[in-house]
């Protein structure tokens, strides 16, 4: 009985209080409060029943920018995560190079991401290649990070003991620090994944002829707003099954560590 009422509280609060906050909104564009802010314009504050009826009205454009927008996300996030692990155990197993390399990699993210976006369109073309390189780009540093962290947080008992055992560095590294660094990269990599439909956006907005990027670019040039939030929905709908997902593969290869979403 406790557990279903934690459950249920669990979800429960936040789906009231989004309900509350689409009532107040719904209600406030509605009466055309918004609006009547200076500057404000009705047709520039969609009401949420507006931007539900451009999910619905404009599902067929949607799912096939959509499905544009997701095949980059999950490429871009796959090759951070493949770069970052590479880099995160190179740092750890080099200390000379953590040394050199870390400040740098820390410095690396004052840059804008979306001041060097025109940079990479040229260099890589209107092609995938500049949407994979800026998620890339933007999920690296918390996966890499997190990685390091975790593989320089293992128990120093446990590594003694595999040196006692005359275990080779690859094979302390392989049964001992990977493993005890999973919970804290699937930390990393849910915030990467969070982030990495906005480096897609970000992508989409400098050079591409579709995805959601594109298509909220389009809407915004139009006025058509409600297909402008209709598209953040989407958007925001895969960083959370993404997120989801990676949760659930959290709890089941790395059990021990924190708690997963849900």
């Amino acid at each position: 009985m406790a557990g279903r009422t934690a459950r249920a509280l669990h979800w429960g609060a936040p789906l009231l209080l989004l309900l509350v906050l689409l009532g107040a909104w719904e209600l406030a564009a509605q009466r055309e409060w918004l609006a009547e802010r200076p500057g404000g314009e009705p047709l520039l504050v969609p009401a949420p029943t507006d931007i539900w009826a451009s999910l619905v009205d404009d599902r067929d454009l949607l799912a096939d920018n959509a499905w544009v927008t997701l095949r980059e996300v999950l490429a871009g996030f796959g090759l951070a995560v493949a770069i970052g692990l590479a880099f995160a155990v190179a740092l750890h197993l080099s200390p000379v190079l953590r040394r050199a390399v870390y400040p740098l990699l820390v410095a690396s993210q004052t840059i804008p991401v979306i001041a060097i976006a025109p940079v990479l369109v040229v260099w890589l073309g209107y092609g995938i290649g500049p949407k994979l390189a800026i998620i890339a780009l933007v999920c690296f540093f918390p996966i890499t990070v997190n990685t390091l962290d975790g593989l320089r947080s293992v128990d120093p008992d446990a590594t003694r003991m595999m040196r006692t055992l005359d275990a080779s560095r690859p094979t302390i590294l392989r049964r001992v620090e990977l493993p005890a660094s999973l919970p804290v990269f699937f930390s990393g990599a849910k915030i990467a994944v969070a982030i990495a439909v906005i480096g897609a956006v970000f992508g989409e907005w400098v050079g591409a002829d579709e995805g959601l990027g594109h298509l909220m670019l389009v809407a915004q040039s139009q006025l058509q707003t409600d297909l402008v939030f209709a598209a953040v929905v989407v958007l925001s709908a895969f960083a959370v099954a993404l997120f989801g997902a990676l949760a659930l593969l959290e709890r089941r290869f790395a059990w021990w560590g924190r708690e997963g979403f849900g």
